[in-house]
């Protein structure tokens, strides 16, 4: 427990430190999802022992790595092609040594894993002055829901929600999870608008519904992920963060949420 609080409090940290330099030194935040994605996709292929198939793995990282300095434009579409290629003439030279199998579990988790956490740094972009507290919430909104389902299962956890994928995952987790999340994107809401808004109002139906689909997300990326790690028969990705395991033990959630913040603030912005 004493090393999941030091984790999570030093995570908090770095992040707290992107957001004040932000106007500094915007490419933190870039720098921060390329080596966040970097270590997802390399963990996804040591858990499915493709780390030694460079020629899956080297594109797969390298893309990984690219991706978040690509913004929205031609050069991001351009990339994404061109990975795409690249990986289905490995698989054509190399269909002796490879399947389409495995090229396609890799390619589809080298794409998902970066694109989906560089919509964090296009809630920056999107929301302008106001940018950095969008990508708070998208983070914290799938951190919340995992902290309030974590203390809720240990403390009140009897009736177990999908055995099968994740033992430890309780109903009364849930409703922590619901709990907790909701309080916080709302609380949040309040101290943005009361101590940083300069005169701005927030949107607490928005902040509500992020809260709410937030969680439902979040325990989605939770069990899919909790899947994989079943199926390739590990208990964590890797123990880079003391206390949690992997990168994508701990943004597994967010790989799933992030999106879901970004197009719900284009239909109900959390800053009017």
């Amino acid at each position: 427990m004493k090393e999941r609080v030091t984790s999570s409090i030093a995570l908090v940290i770095l992040l707290a430190a992107i957001v004040v330099f932000n106007h500094s030194f915007r490419l933190a935040l870039n720098i921060a999802i390329s080596l966040v994605s970097v270590l997802g996709v390399y963990e996804i292929g040591t858990a499915l022992h493709f780390i030694k198939n460079y020629i899956l793995m080297i594109p797969s990282l390298v893309f990984a790595m690219i991706f978040p300095f690509l913004g929205t434009g031609i050069w991001r579409d351009l990339f994404y092609f061109l990975y795409t290629v690249v990986i289905f003439v490995g698989l054509i030279f190399y269909h002796s040594n490879l399947t389409f199998r495995e090229v396609g579990v890799m390619y589809s988790m080298a794409v998902m894993i970066p694109t989906s956490l560089c919509t964090i740094i296009y809630l920056r972009d999107f929301g302008g002055e106001h940018g950095m507290f969008y990508a708070i919430i998208a983070i914290f909104s799938a951190w919340m829901s995992d902290v309030g389902g974590f203390f809720a299962g240990r403390m009140f956890g009897r009736h177990k929600l999908c055995p099968d994928i994740s033992p430890k995952k309780t109903k009364e987790g849930v409703v922590g999870s619901f709990v907790l999340n909701i309080f916080s994107m709302l609380f949040l809401g309040f101290l943005f608008q009361r101590y940083y808004g300069k005169g701005i109002k927030i949107s607490y139906l928005s902040l509500f519904v992020i809260g709410v689909f937030g969680t439902v997300l979040s325990i989605i990326g939770d069990l899919s992920f909790s899947l994989i790690k079943r199926s390739c028969h590990i208990k964590d990705f890797s123990e880079i963060i003391p206390g949690h395991g992997g990168i994508l033990d701990r943004f597994d959630s967010v790989i799933f949420e992030a999106p879901f913040v970004y197009l719900i603030v284009h239909v109900m912005p959390i800053v009017l």
